[in-house]
Order: structure tokens, then sequence, then C-alpha cells
């Protein structure tokens, strides 16, 4: 080690950085990879800045050593850089699909590339998603097309099912069931379209999510009208693989009852399959959504039993390290699973490595050693969610619970070691050899009634679980506290129970892997030896199911969070840092570096973010939705309002809840964690649809409707309001009140209008919101009869309109129009939506008026602020 006095310079960087160089050089490589793709240059800038750099590392590192490993530093910099920019260019997907993507019939040749998955579907049919690849595709009336395309298919099956609509686990195991396998050819006449985003800020990359697995369309298809070809095309490995996985799930199937096999299939194979929505709900609201799925935990788990039993069976350290890396290798393999569970196999094999090499557990080495060969295969993993909750909770773990444990309870756990040796004692600090020597007091004590081995087994014990209670209960604590930035951002939750259900959940997760990979084991052999570890897993998988949903039902279970604004992000970040070099620092350094841990949790969950506003303003925004409706109003006082939800169309319903997955983000993303009220216009699904999670995510103070017909969603959206302490508030023609600065006028409908026997456009509640000389008419989806009341209705003149009914051609109409005579108008619709909106007709009548039209599916999320004298659209930038 190099002294101050030789090299001249800040003794303490070279030093202390070279204790874990490969993690300095995979956060320099990380870093890197963010600038390239954050500040663009050109490759040619990249390489020749890494090459000056490189020679100046091996000028500067004899001479100036401090200053030899910042330039270093800097090259892993440049190199990541070049790196990610370098692999954008080179990555392409096949896109000769897209210019057919256009909802019409196509005939097409593919092979599939995953296995199928059904899911029951609406009115009693079966849907199947299967991802292929197309082979060639024959266009009407045109010549046979080459392509290498990759389509993800819905097929639907509406054939009469004897056990009803619910696409059972049996009916995927069946190998009758026309479930399509890898490597099968099939020819198939399907609809196509591209895959799109929502363009609101927060969306979820639905396009790049498809993009990483090869898919550049969607498509859906009738079973009838997809014929299996003779031939396989595929691999013989990823053959192998996808055949062991369905052994293993039929394994599960046949070992279990159906709502265990359904869990067990998620938490060992990660076949998810048979999860239904609720169930995810609850595993993330309790906090525990990482043993619900295949994860690091999973993989680290069975290495652990594996290690172990292969020691106590006397098998060498090398034999069991490489042996325990195989299988951990091989249960990825088999699991599908993809990058998580190799990140975690790849972290698991590198640290035994070094543990096998340098019999020390270098974790932050190993840890960066595993991020950079991670980083090297696909740089854009840094900015996925899984990878980085992976890295801090290592990190969290290495770098800051394993220092405080091993001063804390590892010395205490050394004292219960050599119970019968008298001299062990001076071997060990004086404080842990008082705690022995009171120890053995006791067992001493105890020896009387019970024996001294029994005494002296009943005291190890009880210790030995104190004090593994004591490490379970502050890993956790700590885990929790430090992933709350990362569960803020991604997931906007605070794992509020997270501490006393991972208390419970993690030792029953740690008898139920090895149980249930046992039984599996022993299943290929004989079922009746696998029933008794089967018997073992099923109890610690019941032990979990019943405290995470008895703890997710808690109020205080279901807190929401908004968006972090980046000022708390770096403050936090930089108390992780601090925390970890003050972890192996003195005691009082560490009590501080883990209060300000705690305190940045509880401020992240308790403490809510400035939302992203204009005060002075009206902010009338339509957030994109697709096909449905939902428009957020910011008043000049920041009073917020929303109005309607989004929501499928149709009674078919969708994988997506809007609520949760479409309006929620965009709120977060604008820094807003509670309404002041939501409005529901009328029944309609695509309006109320995602009403009941908006509720439950933002807890407004009022929700106002209008019409009631009889109706389950409107009324579960009502009982879901009363259930939170919503004030429910009935409006009426004539109703007007102040909110935030705001004056609110109802003109639809009238008092003794009468609902009927079920929710129709007609029923819409109309509202008028105005400041100052400027305002906006919503008028939900009303329809001519409508249109024509609010037309006579006083001074409805409006600056802005939300158009009627997504711009069908039976609202709109020109005596709307001459009475509200908008400047601007906007139009919520789904892109190459298959019901023809908005209409030409509509638009027409919006161009005679003189309107200045915005529609989500052309400018996505559309604000528009009235400042008391004028309107003017965020989409004018981006024009």
């Amino acid at each position: 080690m190099i002294s101050a006095s030789t090299t001249g310079g800040p003794p303490s960087l070279s030093f202390k950085a070279a204790r874990q160089p490969i993690l300095w050089a995979a956060a320099a490589h990380s870093t890197g990879i963010a600038v390239g793709v954050y500040a663009w240059r050109p490759d040619l800038w990249w390489m020749a800045a890494a090459v000056m750099f490189t020679v100046a590392t091996l000028y500067f590192l004899r001479r100036r050593p401090w200053l030899g490993w910042v330039l270093g530093l800097g090259t892993f910099v440049l190199a990541g850089a070049l790196h990610v920019q370098l692999q954008t260019t080179s990555r392409a997907l096949d896109t000769s699909i897209l210019p057919y993507a256009d909802r019409q019939q196509l005939p097409l040749t593919a092979h599939v590339m995953r296995d199928g998955r059904l899911q029951a579907g609406a009115m009693g049919e079966t849907r199947q998603t299967v991802d292929i690849e197309v082979e060639e595709l024959r266009p009407e009336g045109g010549p046979i097309v080459p392509s290498h395309s990759g389509i993800r298919l819905s097929i639907y099956d509406a054939s009469p099912k004897a056990d009803g609509a619910e696409a059972s686990a049996e009916a995927v195991l069946n190998p009758a069931t026309q479930v399509f396998r890898y490597g099968e050819r099939i020819r198939v006449t399907a609809k196509l379209r591209i895959p799109r985003n929502f363009r609101n800020p927060g969306a979820f990359d639905y396009e790049g999510y498809l993009a990483g697995r090869g898919i550049v369309a969607l498509g859906s298809a009738k079973m009838e009208n997809v014929e299996r070809l003779p031939g396989f095309f595929g691999t013989p490995v990823e053959n192998l693989r996808s055949r062991l996985h369905r052994s293993v799930v039929a394994k599960v199937h046949q070992l279990w009852t159906e709502p265990d096999a359904a869990l067990l299939d998620a938490m060992i194979i990660g076949e998810e399959a048979f999860i239904d929505r609720d169930t995810r709900a609850d595993f993330q609201r309790s906090g525990t959504y990482h043993v619900l799925v295949v994860s690091g935990m999973n993989v680290s788990i069975l290495a652990f039993v594996l290690f172990w039993t292969l020691r106590r069976l006397r098998v060498g350290e090398i034999p069991a390290t490489l042996c325990t890396i195989a299988l951990c290798a091989a249960y990825a393999f088999v699991t599908d699973v993809g990058a998580p569970v190799w990140r975690a196999t790849l972290m698991c094999a590198v640290y035994l490595g070094t543990r096998l090499l340098y019999r020390g557990r270098a974790m932050l080495n190993a840890l960066g050693a595993a991020a950079l060969v991670l980083l090297v295969f696909d740089p854009r993993q840094l900015f996925t969610a899984s990878f980085q909750m992976t890295f801090v909770c290592v990190l969290i773990v290495a770098g800051i619970c394993v220092p405080v444990i091993q001063r804390t309870s590892h010395p205490y756990r050394r004292a219960l070691a050599a119970w019968d040796s008298n001299d062990y004692a001076s071997q060990l600090p004086p404080r842990v050899a008082q705690f022995r020597v009171d120890l053995q007091m006791i067992s001493a004590r105890l020896a009387r009634f019970l024996g001294e081995k029994y005494s002296s087994l009943m005291v190890r014990g009880t210790v030995g679980v104190l004090l593994a209670a004591w490490e379970l209960l502050f890993v956790s604590i700590v885990m929790q506290a430090g992933l709350a930035l990362p569960m803020a951002y991604y997931f906007h939750r605070a794992a509020t129970i997270g501490v006393p259900a991972n208390f419970a959940v993690v030792p029953l997760t740690q008898l139920m892997m090895p149980a249930a990979a046992a039984a599996l084991a022993l299943g290929y052999v004989s079922v009746r030896a696998a029933k008794l570890p089967a018997i073992l897993a099923s109890f610690a998988l019941h032990g979990i199911t019943g405290t995470v949903h008895g703890l997710a039902s808690l109020r205080a279970a279901d807190l929401r969070v908004a968006m972090p604004s980046g000022v708390t992000i770096v403050i936090i970040v930089a108390i992780l840092v601090l925390a970890i070099w003050a972890a192996r620092r003195k005691a009082v350094f560490v009590c501080a570096s883990l209060a300000a841990i705690f305190l940045a949790a509880i401020a992240l969950a308790v403490v809510p973010p400035r939302p992203l506003t204009h005060p002075g303003v009206l902010e009338v925004t339509s957030i994109d939705v697709g096909e449905g409706d939902s428009l957020l109003l910011v008043t000049p006082q920041g009073k917020t309002l929303l109005v309607d939800a989004g929501g499928p169309i149709g009674p078919g319903g969708s994988q997506l809840d809007f609520g949760e997955d479409v309006v929620s983000p965009y709120l977060w993303a604008r820094g807003i964690s509670h309404l002041d009220a939501v409005a529901i216009t009328h029944g309609h699904s695509d309006h109320i649809g995602g009403m009941v999670a908006v509720i439950r995510n933002f807890r407004p103070n009022e929700l106002w409707v209008g019409l009631m017909p009889p109706s389950y969603a409107l009324e579960h959206v009502v009982s879901t309001a009363e259930a939170l302490g919503v004030r429910v508030v009935r409006h009426w023609e004539g109703d007007q009140f102040a909110f935030g600065g705001a004056a609110v006028r109802v003109l639809f409908p009238p008092r003794d209008a009468q609902p009927g026997a079920r929710p129709q456009n007609n029923d819409s509640l109309v509202l008028h919101v105005s400041y100052g000389a400027s305002s906006v008419l919503l008028e939900g989806d009303a329809e001519r009869q409508v249109e024509r009341y609010v037309a006579q209705a006083e001074h409805p003149r409006a600056d802005l309109l939300k158009v009627g009914h997504h711009g069908s051609a039976n609202a709109t109409t020109p005596e709307l129009l001459d009475a509200v005579r908008p400047r601007f108008a906007v139009i919520s619709v789904g892109s190459g939506n298959p019901y023809g909106l908005p209409r030409l007709q509509t638009l027409s009548h919006l161009a005679a008026a003189g309107t200045r039209v915005y529609r989500t599916d052309l400018h996505g999320a559309v604000t528009f602020y009235l400042d008391g004298r004028s309107v003017t659209s965020s989409a004018e930038d981006r024009r």
C-alpha cells in the first residue's frame, strides 16, 4: 500500500477506492452509460477521449497514483458512453411487417418463439397469447413477402367450455388443449396493429418492453383461423428449456391443489399464468412482491441450502461451490424469467468464486463484477427497475447491514461456539467473553432440571434464535427504508407494513423453497415420497398467503406516493452512499446514517412533493387513455378535479386497470398524491372503469355524480367512495359553486330527469368551468339531444370544448358550436381505433366554426392554460 508521503497527494482516495476497485469501475461504467444515453456525442469523440484518458492513466499511475486512479475511472466512464451508443446503433428489429399492420385480415406463416399462455376471456371465450416470428406473409392480391418480424398474437377460442369461461391450469397442461408450443409452425389469418404507448408523462414504455422481446406488432386471430404446419423451427437448447419448464409446471399441479399450485408456479418456476391481479396487488401492498415472483432471494435461498447440504455430506469446498453454481444456473435456465434470475445467479457465482479464492466475503467487489458483466452484455439494463432494485438490495446488505451485524450480533454468535472449551473465552473480546460466561452460568442452573446436554442446547438455541431474529429484523428494516426511493419512483408505494410482513414471510419462504424443491425432485421418482416435503411447502405457503392477505387488507398498507422530485432523489442517494461509508466507522456515524435513512423513508411516505402546476391559471388536461375519457383540472388556487378515469370499451374488459396503470401514473408524475374531487359523467366503462383505483390511490374529498341508472359499475364506484370516507355529491342543472378560484356551473342533467334502465351517453353530467373571462365546457359523451338542451342554457359560451362522444357523428352539432363558439377543442380518442373516430363530419363542423382541434391520439396528453383572459395549449410547443 502506498503511503501519503510517497505520493505527495491525497492519501485516502486511492487507498479506500482500491479496497473495492471493481465496484468503483462498475459505478464509473454505469455513469458513462447514463451520459451516453442523455448526452449523445459522435462515437469517434468518445473513442478518442477514452484513448487519451487511458494514456494519461498509464502515465500518472506511478507518478501520482491518486490522479491515475481518477483518470482510470474516467476511462470507464467514456467506455460506458461509447458502449451504449454502439449497442444502440447495432441493435435493430425487423420491422418489415409494419406496413401491413393496418387491422386488416392478413394471412401469414410463422413459428412460435415462446409457449402460448391461456387466459379467461370475455363472454365465455378463452384467449391465448403467443409470441411468433413471421416467416412469410401473403397480402391480398400481392406476392409472397418474406419477413422475420416478431408479433405478439392473441388467439381467441369461442368454442363452448365444459367448465365455464375460466381458463384453468388443467386446460393449459392438458395435451389435448390447443396450446401452441415453442418451435411449432403455424399458418394464421390475423389482424395486425402497431403497439402504442399512452402518451402521458409517467406512462409505461410498452413499445420498448415489446421491442426488448423482439416484438414489433400486435395481432389477433380466431382459433378457427389458425392451422398447425408440419416441421419445427427453433434451437434444441430452447426446445429443451421449454419442455423442462412445462414438465415442472405439470409436476407442481400434480403434487399440490390448484390454489397452492398457482402460487407455487409463480414463486418457484416463474409461471405467472394462473395468478390473478388481486393476489399481485396484495403482495405489492404488503411489500412482499419479491416473494411472489422468481427473484434474487429464490436463488440465494437455493444456493445456501445446496451449499450447506453438500458440505454436510462432506463434499469438498471446491466441488460444493461448482455444483451449487451449476445447479443455480440450471434453475435459472428452467425458470425462463430472464434477466432478474440470471442476474442473481451471476452474482451468486461471483460471490462463491471470490469466497473460494480469497476465503473472504468480498460482497461489494462481487457486486461490482456482476454489474460490469451484465452491463457489458446489455448496458440498457441500467435503466430498468429490476436491475436497479437488485443492486440496491445487495448494496444495502453488503455495504450497510453486514458491517453493522459484524459489529453487533456476530461477536455474540462466536460466544456460542466451542461451548465445552475452557480456553475459548480468552480469544473473545472482554464483553463477549463475559456474555459467554453468563450463558454458561444460566445453563449450569438449568442443568439441575434438564440435564447438562439439554440445558446447553436450550440456552444456545434460544440465544441463537434471538440473534437470528435481530439480524432478520434489522435487515428487513434497513432494506425497506433503503428501498423506499425506488419503490416510490417506480411503483408509487410506501411499504408501510413491509417490515412486519417480511419478518414473517422471509423465514417461511426459507422453509418453502427447499421443501418445494425437494418435493419436485422426489416427485419425479415417486409421488408418494414427495408427500411430506409437499405438505411442509404447503404449510409455509399458507403462512405466507395468510400473512400477506391479512396485512394487505389494512388501510395503512395502501399508501400511495407521487413521483419524488429530482432534489429529493439526489439527497436520498447521497444519504445511502454516506451510510455505506459510515457503516465501518464509529458507532455515532452508524447511528446517524441509519437515522437519516429512516427519516428519508418516512419523509417520502408522508411529505408529498410539490405538484407540477401553474399557479394563477386554470389548467385543463385531456389525459391520453385511448378510446375513453379522463380530464384533470387544476384551479388557480391549486385545487384538483379529475373528471372520469378512462376504462375498457364494452363488456369484454381489459388486462389494464386504466385507473391504476394509465391515469394514476400521470397524476403521480405531476407530483399529485391527493385529489380534491373526482367526477363521473356517466356510467359507461370507458369513463368510469378506472375510477375505483383512482379513488383508492388519491382519496378525494368528494365524488360528483349526476344521473344514476341501475349499474353494478356505478354502484361499485359509489360504494368504494363511501367505504373510504369520500363524500358523494349529486349535481343537477342550476348548481353553481366556487372551486379553488374557479366557478363551476352544472348545465345537465335537469332535476326532473329520470334515469333509464341502463347507463346511456345522454346521462352525461355537463360542467361549465370558468376563470375570469376564460372557460371550458366539459360534456362527457353528450349527444344531439343533450347538446341542444345545453345550447339553450344561459351563457354556454366557452373558449375550450371537450368534444362529446370522442368525435362521433352523433355529437358536436352545429347548434352547440354556434352557442359555445369555442376557439379550441380537444378530442379524447384512441389511435387507429376500429370505430373510425373522430368522424370527418365532426372535424368539418369544428373547422367551419374556426375551432383549433387537438386529439390525444395525435398529441398525447394535452394541457390548456386558461389565465382569465385567453387560452394557450401545451401542444403548441410540440408543433
